[in-house]
């Protein structure tokens, strides 16, 4: 079957699934905000296949995306909003609105200009839909570090911004040295001073051209992978981390990670 075949069965199927005369009683007691977490959900499995590059997950994981795409839709066309046409048909629009440079006459001579163009494009239409501030249409709801980056760099087109990462270490000293600080001012003042102090390493992260959201990730899965060596090991001796002391875990750490470092040399 052609995509564009199996796209038409797919739609079929979910509206199949929404009727009132026997379809499913799950998808039937579904709106808007009930399935937006599955949504963000599937992107995030989306984004852990294409990190594993693995393949067959990334081709099923989309059709899960898909899937909530149509989802959405289909209530949207039951409640006489919208329907799928019109989602792709705003999509369409907008990409060809964006890349003048391939649908139109405009040039760009590098891909740097060709984000410049697109982020420009981006803002005259927000200032079309009654934006006043270069802030404006940042989602609340994403990922916190991703928003910082968003609204930083958001500054930053507009002149707020450092010339390069140096100053941001100085930033980044002067927030250590306000938590210090506030530890001794309570729990609220605490976590305002955290939020600064994250938001600093943020900056530095977008300053040497590093995504910090994926940046954690990896020093996540990096620490999961020596935790569970510490474990293993523990376990050969008879121990778990609950009965070893922490100059034992320390130990068995510092073996992971030499360990790590030899398979990588």
């Amino acid at each position: 079957m052609t995509s564009l075949t199996e796209l038409q069965r797919l739609l079929e199927i979910m509206a199949r699934l929404r009727n009132p005369d026997g379809g499913c009683p799950w998808d039937l007691a579904q709106n808007f905000r009930t399935i937006a977490p599955y949504t963000i959900e599937e992107a995030y499995e989306v984004s852990e296949a294409a990190e594993a590059n693995d393949i067959p997950a990334l081709k099923d994981e989309l059709g899960d995306l898909l899937l909530q795409v149509v989802f959405h839709s289909q209530m949207a066309e039951e409640a006489g909003l919208f329907n799928f046409g019109d989602v792709a048909r705003s999509i369409n629009d907008k990409m060809i609105r964006r890349h003048p440079h391939v649908f139109a006459t405009a040039e760009v001579d590098s891909a740097a200009a060709t984000i410049d163009a697109w982020e420009a494009q981006k803002a005259t239409e927000r200032a079309a839909k009654g934006a006043s501030s270069a802030l404006d249409g940042v989602g609340a709801a994403m990922p916190a570090l991703t928003r910082a980056v968003k609204l930083q760099r958001r500054a930053a087109r507009v002149g707020f911004d450092w010339p390069d990462a140096e100053p941001v270490f100085d930033k980044i000293d002067e927030e250590i040295a306000e938590v210090r600080e506030a530890m001794t001012e309570g729990a609220e003042r605490i976590e305002d001073e955290i939020g600064d102090l994250l938001f600093a390493v943020v900056n530095l992260a977008r300053k040497l051209d590093i995504d910090p959201e994926q940046a954690l990730r990896g020093g996540s899965r990096k620490f999961e992978r020596r935790f569970r060596q510490v474990e293993t090991q523990l376990a050969a001796k008879g121990k778990a981390p609950g009965s070893a002391t922490l100059d034992e875990m320390e130990s068995e750490w510092t073996n992971a990670k030499r360990a790590e470092k030899n398979v990588g040399d």
